[in-house]
């Protein structure tokens, strides 16, 4: 291809390099995969300068992957699905005032902030912070934000975290994309792909395609399923406890249709509205990518194209498809 090489300052022939590199951090070496171009006149090397390809933060995002870190999207995420401002959650974690912003722009935290964010995203840590800090917020904030945190506190005891902790009891590895079993997540996940209607096969391959995406494009998963290899595609494990439990709680229904005179299928439907809020900018983003990138597929055509996938074809069948694979996915 032709271009401009900074180094000759005119148009020339240019190679596009594709390379892994290792960059370390904190000690440890992290092989990062960099595209470069090199001039065959001069034989410079550079960057794209319209690439907004960073090694350094990619390289970071794999050092917290592997520690089960934070990423930036979800300390952002954390903060402002509890309404706060970058300033006010530094108060009350006694930071300093740029200390959240740099790490929501992507800087590396160390061990002992990733321990003070974790616990600051469970509910009843984060009221307790509130309740010995009550000066960071204003009265009406401090009021409204003291009952929804008691309100979520309370609820980490219904039928939904029951459930979780029977089936959701696995640590973050590279079955479930590195993060834990997020119901919240998964359910309205669900409930937003079912909105105007969905059938399970479709759906299926909607929610194992988001997981692997965003963890393709962000390192981590969206709801933290684990996907099994089945016949007809992946499909998320104990995939039929999930919905009878949607189900049962009025948020789904269930329709059967004709696909022949031999054939039914089922058709699901969004009882309620989905709350979209418990999502990541980047989660947000990849459900919606998703949902345009398939619509009006067939359920054949999904589960034809999701059988060409890397990950299912090297998957023994009923194993558990590895988000390893999600590096190689086709979109």
């Amino acid at each position: 291809m032709r271009g401009i090489c900074p180094n000759c300052e005119k148009e020339t022939e240019l190679e596009l390099v594709r390379a892994t590199e290792e960059i370390e951090v904190r000690g440890e070496s992290v092989p990062v995969k960099v595209e470069y171009y090199r001039c065959l006149g001069c034989g410079e090397e550079f960057e794209d300068p319209r690439s907004g390809d960073d090694p350094l933060d990619r390289a970071y995002r794999e050092y917290r992957r592997r520690h089960g870190m934070m990423q930036p999207e979800e300390i952002q995420a954390t903060r402002k699905r509890y309404g706060l401002t970058q300033s006010e959650m530094n108060r009350l974690l006694g930071w300093g005032a740029v200390t959240l912003s740099r790490y929501e722009n992507g800087a590396l935290q160390n061990e002992a902030h990733e321990k003070i964010l974790r616990l600051a995203t469970e509910p009843r840590n984060l009221l307790t912070l509130i309740q010995k800090k009550p000066d960071v917020l204003n009265e009406e904030k401090r009021s409204h934000l003291v009952e929804q945190l008691r309100k979520e506190h309370e609820e980490a005891y219904s039928l939904e975290r029951i459930y979780e902790e029977r089936f959701g009891q696995y640590d973050p590895d590279k079955f479930s994309g590195y993060r834990r079993l997020d119901l919240l997540k998964l359910f309205n996940a669900i409930l937003f792909f079912c909105r105007d209607g969905m059938l399970k096969t479709l759906l299926n391959k909607h929610l194992f395609y988001a997981d692997f995406k965003h963890c393709k494009e962000y390192t981590l998963s969206i709801t933290g399923s684990r996907y099994a290899r089945l016949p007809y595609g992946p499909v998320p494990n104990n995939w039929a406890h999930y919905l009878a439990l949607l189900d049962e709680d009025c948020s789904l229904r269930v329709e059967e249709i004709p696909y022949s005179e031999e054939m039914i299928g089922e058709m699901l439907f969004s009882e309620k509205q989905p709350d979209l809020s418990i999502f990541s900018d980047t989660e947000l983003k990849v459900l919606i990518f998703i949902k345009e990138h398939f619509k009006g597929w067939r359920a054949k055509t999904i589960s034809e194209f999701s059988h060409s996938e890397r990950g299912y074809i090297e998957t023994p069948n009923a194993e558990f498809i590895s988000y390893e694979y999600a590096e190689d996915l086709q979109i």
